[in-house]
């Protein structure tokens, strides 16, 4: 293990160099796709020739480092990560980026000691089930800045970070319960957790807001990437005459299993009209840059602090992607007025439900049931 207590501490540093009047230039970067389990650098043009990236002030550069749970390479979870680090690794000549995918929650530990150990002034944990192994190399690491994505936790040098993708959510719902001519709509899903769980619900909530006779049925994976299973559970959903299918899995499975079956297809983290086509509804989607800008900014002006990021649409952390060619104008007008009322605060998503003035710590980590308009119950 690297001791740091008798070296300067990049906090120190940061905050040094913050006080001097550092500020960004643009740049650009270079992108790169990483082996299952290896590292991957992304060095800015501004870069001296032993590959570590310098700004035109020639002050020394910020390193950030992702970990991802799956593969970069196929549209879901960890490609719209990877998409929103790519975005500010070409924004700032000053920053130096570096990724590791396909990383098991079990050897996540590991490999976040291996990039505090080195040269990373901030890490970013993207998946859930990373936030135990995080916490425990942040309270080892107090000199390394750390963000978990999803979680609840956070330390002095760890915070935590999501965006309210249920508010995209419930406008998909809106659009898929104009669309549907069965009322039954399915829902391919990952683990019975509070996040998932709270976009069943919404999505639920926005068809039921225009269809009062559409229900929800759910298929689990029990897993966040695993496009067998997630196409199986779809077939599943196909045999019960759904005809509007969704998904929150870092594949685009089921989205191809219900385009295929020629139904309404909605997805999940990234745009996926090329895969459905005529089927394509739209998707909820992630914009990461959004967050990831301002906070590695604030790493280098020395300015970071430990929170709670949870923005909506209004951030532009989340959006509705581009509606597919057949969706009719219906169904993009009454999306386009909830929106509106959504980023004029007259729109609650929880308005009407068993969770209408529910606190934030309520629904971002104890929401465990389904509202109405979904069948069954939540497994345990």
């Amino acid at each position: 293990m690297v001791d740091k207590k008798h070296t300067r501490s990049r906090r120190e540093l940061l905050t040094a160099l913050g006080a001097a009047g550092i500020t960004g230039l643009a740049g650009c970067s270079g992108g790169g796709d990483g082996g299952d389990g290896e590292a991957t650098t992304d060095t800015g043009d501004g870069g001296a020739g032993d590959g570590t990236a310098t700004s035109s002030d020639g002050m020394d550069s910020i390193t950030a480092a992702w970990v991802y749970n799956s593969e970069v390479g196929d549209l879901g979870w960890s490609w719209a990560h990877n998409e929103g680090r790519k975005a500010v690794a070409e924004e700032y000549d000053w920053l130096e980026t570096e990724y590791t995918e396909a990383v098991a929650p079990a050897d996540s530990e590991r490999v976040f000691e291996q990039y505090a150990q080195g040269d990373a002034d901030i890490i970013f944990g993207c998946t859930f089930e990373y936030q135990d192994p995080m916490a425990s190399v942040a309270e080892q690491y107090s000199d390394t800045y750390f963000e978990h994505n999803t979680g609840y936790l956070t330390m002095e040098n760890m915070g935590r970070y999501m965006g309210r993708i249920y508010q995209p959510r419930y406008l998909a719902g809106q659009a898929a319960g104009t669309v549907t001519e069965t009322d039954t709509l399915g829902y391919v899903a990952a683990f019975p957790i509070p996040e998932v769980i709270r976009g069943i619900n919404a999505y639920a909530l926005g068809a039921a807001s225009v269809n009062d006779s559409a229900t929800l049925k759910v298929r689990w994976t029990n897993s966040w990437f695993d496009p067998p299973t997630e196409s199986e559970a779809a077939n599943a959903l196909l045999d019960e005459d759904v005809d509007v299918m969704a998904q929150h899995q870092d594949s685009p499975a089921a989205l191809r299993a219900a385009s295929d079956a020629g139904i309404w297809a909605t997805g999940y983290d990234a745009p996926m009209g090329d895969i459905a086509g005529e089927n394509y509804l739209t998707s909820p989607i992630w914009h990461w840059e959004e967050f990831y800008g301002p906070t590695i900014e604030s790493v280098r002006d020395g300015s970071w602090e430990s929170d709670a990021y949870w923005e909506g649409i209004e951030s532009g952390i989340c959006s509705l992607d581009d509606w597919g060619p057949e969706v009719p104008q219906e169904a993009k007008d009454t999306v386009s007025e909830s929106r509106s009322a959504i980023l004029d605060g007259e729109l609650d998503v929880w308005a009407g439900s068993a969770f209408e003035g529910e606190n934030d710590e309520f629904l971002f980590q104890e929401m465990s049931s389904y509202v109405d308009a979904v069948e069954g119950e939540v497994p345990n």
